[in-house]
């Protein structure tokens, strides 16, 4: 079996991101669409989306949990894995509350209320941040890669570049007159 590195939860992770999305765009359509054919639809959306979203973010936050504890970090990688765990924790808690609730109260074609739709809409939220600072670890910390480039200097630094927007490997957006090689790595112009 192939290394995960650091587990699955880079995987999985967009399951519930995504179905909570869904989940609050159909919530406010079928509020909006009240009384017309496709609302009925739209409500079974915004209820079975939900209802996924939640199961989904359980072995989500389980894999973010083993990963929480195996992958290599500096001290600000820390400060950032400590923050994107609170936040999962909490997103965590209110969607399987929001699911709970809505599976023991509504029918699956039941019409959302709007209050419901509020909560709904505010867990996304919570999603969304929680994903940003995911995001983060990664992106800004290098945390769960294998390995970051090494910044190469010189003027090519191992490939050329293109001159032109239709030519070359890049197809870098660089006018003629600054073809020769002006850009910047970490503030660095070659």
């Amino acid at each position: 079996m192939p290394e995960i590195i650091p587990n699955l939860h880079p995987l999985i992770v967009h399951f519930p991101i995504a179905l909570i999305s869904v989940s609050a765009i159909f919530h406010v359509v079928a509020i909006a669409t009240r009384g017309k054919a496709c609302a009925t639809h739209c409500s079974v959306l915004a209820h079975t989306t939900l209802w996924l979203g939640a199961l989904a973010a359980l072995p989500t936050v389980f894999f973010g949990w083993q990963a929480f504890n195996s992958v290599n970090h500096d001290e600000a990688g820390h400060a950032a894995m400590l923050l994107h765990r609170t936040w999962a924790l909490a997103t965590l808690a209110l969607l399987v509350v929001l699911a709970g609730w809505d599976a023991w109260r509504s029918k699956l074609d039941a019409m959302p209320a709007w209050w419901f739709a509020g909560a709904v809409i505010g867990a996304w939220g919570m999603v969304a941040t929680t994903a940003w600072h995911g995001g983060e670890l990664v992106y800004r910390h290098g945390l769960g890669v294998m390995a970051l480039p090494a910044v190469e200097s010189g003027p090519t630094h191992g490939h050329e570049h293109a001159s032109t927007l239709n030519g070359g490997e890049h197809a870098d957006a660089m006018s003629p007159e600054n073809a020769a090689h002006e850009h910047s790595h970490d503030g660095h112009t070659h």
